[in-house]
């Protein structure tokens, strides 16, 4: 197959572009500069580098004539800040330029497309009471993403969304999105936080999600990704391990302790002018619930088992290098 990803110089688009080429595909990215140095990529891939929001249909139709799948691994998600009304950002980035791609790979003959969601978007369909739609600009998003998605699915186009949870595993050259448990955790003298967990996966188990969502992937479907459940005081305790303070003490706090906390935070976005993606105040309510997956719900896309323990470990420890040496790395961006 000859199969194209958007953000393929990614974490998830260059693990998922390495798997397809180990199995004998050909894979092309369009991908924003800069790539960091230390990047390890194929080299058998071929990168456009450009901002897929910037390029005009005929730029894009070029690039995608002849390809068999179409891979969306771009966009923003609820880490990068934006002043109100943040859901605009999101359509800028995450639900526009993809429409505009799904249109034209569906008028080139490409006939599959997987798509990179989020799994607060699973929770959002099964919590309904929860209102997360209503009160999460970054949700609200996700499952406009998913709509727009499968409103081009037919008999001859395949579209899948995966709905990923937290994700482990490194790319040098680029900041890891867990530099936040960093900042949370490396002051206090005891880590305070809510109940509750979440499910998890590595960046490898990802990676075989989006070749196995082209080659085995159900029409119109949404697979929820989930491999590994756990809870956050089991997970913290691996953070701090990783961070070489195995001594830390973790404690469960009630949220009405923690609400505290939240609603600082709350005031430190509106002091910022930025409104945040998932309201703080209202996600606790989310966090503090065990936001667990099942395997089983993604049993057709045959995700391997991996060591996430690992993967943890070398995802914090990456990270507060980092931090300590103030190392130079790209991070995650719009622009």
């Amino acid at each position: 197959m000859k199969i194209i990803i958007v953000g393929g110089t990614g974490l998830l688009g260059s693990a998922a572009a390495k798997l397809m080429i180990e199995n004998g595909h050909t894979v092309e990215a369009i991908s924003l500069p800069p790539i960091p140095e230390e990047l390890e990529l194929p080299k058998e891939m071929t990168i456009y580098l450009n901002n897929y929001i910037e390029m005009s249909d005929l730029e894009i139709e070029e690039i995608f004539r002849g390809k068999d799948a179409f891979v969306f691994a771009a966009g923003v998600d609820e880490r990068v800040e934006f002043e109100a009304p943040v859901y605009e950002a999101y359509e800028t980035y995450n639900i526009k330029p993809l429409s505009r791609m799904l249109s034209i790979a569906k008028k080139v003959g490409i006939k599959h497309a997987v798509v990179l969601g989020s799994y607060f978007s699973h929770f959002a369909k099964i919590w309904k009471k929860m209102e997360l739609e209503k009160h999460h600009p970054y949700i609200r998003s996700r499952l406009e993403q998913e709509r727009v998605s499968l409103s081009f699915a037919d008999e001859n186009f395949y579209v899948n969304v995966l709905e990923l949870p937290y994700i482990f595993g490194i790319q040098k050259g680029r900041k890891p999105v867990w530099s936040i448990f960093i900042n949370q955790f490396e002051k206090p003298r005891i880590v305070l936080f809510p109940k509750g967990g979440t499910s998890m996966v590595t960046v490898n188990q990802v990676a075989h999600a989006i070749y196995h969502s082209i080659l085995y992937g159900e029409q119109s479907k949404c697979y929820p990704i989930g491999y590994f459940n756990m809870e956050w005081k089991s997970l913290i305790k691996k953070v701090l391990f990783a961070m070489e303070m195995p001594n830390k003490k973790v404690i469960n706090v009630p949220n009405i302790l923690a609400l505290i906390g939240f609603i600082r935070l709350n005031k430190e976005y509106k002091k910022k002018g930025i409104e945040p993606g998932l309201n703080p105040t209202q996600f606790l309510k989310l966090m503090s619930r065990k936001t667990f997956i099942s395997p089983v719900l993604s049993d057709q896309l045959r995700l391997p088992n991996d060591d996430i323990d690992q993967a943890i470990f070398e995802s914090i420890s990456y990270a507060y290098r980092i931090h300590k040496m103030h190392l130079s790395v790209v991070e995650m961006k719009a622009k």
